[in-house]
């Protein structure tokens, strides 16, 4: 079974968790992160920002330090370091531009909130980078819920047939 047939039985069974495994063991990274950046600019699902901090709060420190790595180099530290009550500000050392796990953990997935929406008007492609990173972290993209997983898995469908 190819991954359109997967993504069209995940589809056509309206429960995309059941079969969300299979389809990321399938698609590629990149597939994947397209459907999860529809999924993440879409009106039927939450906010962008709602959304990074409710996967940011089911992630381990080191998948919090890395999606804030990957805003972070998408935007830099200094358009960043007032958000959030000066937050970044507060844990990035002079010089600093990456956030170490430890440092992430000291966030909460509201401050987390604050900072991709900031970060998604300031520079909307982080949609994007944000998205390729949880492809690579397949697994916790579950936590967004039925109506997430159904309009990523529609987009890879969609992208699968044009391909």
């Amino acid at each position: 079974m190819g991954l359109l047939d997967i993504l069209q039985q995940a589809l056509n069974s309206g429960n995309a968790d059941a079969h969300f495994d299979q389809v990321a063991q399938n698609a590629s990274k990149e597939d994947l992160g397209a459907g999860v950046a529809a999924a993440m600019r879409s009106d039927q699902t939450p906010a962008f920002g709602n959304m990074v901090g409710q996967l940011f709060g089911h992630s381990s420190s080191t998948q919090q330090a890395g999606v804030l790595n990957q805003i972070l180099a998408t935007l830099g530290p200094t358009a960043l370091s007032g958000v959030a009550g000066g937050v970044l500000g507060r844990i990035l050392q002079p010089g600093q531009t990456q956030v170490t796990p430890d440092q992430a953990s000291q966030l909460s997935p509201s401050q987390v909130t604050e900072i991709a929406a900031h970060a998604e008007q300031q520079h909307p492609g982080v949609v994007d980078q944000v998205s390729q990173f949880y492809a690579q972290h397949a697994g916790l993209i579950k936590v967004l819920g039925g109506t997430a997983l159904m309009v990523a898995l529609a987009k890879m469908k969609e992208n699968a047939s044009q391909g």
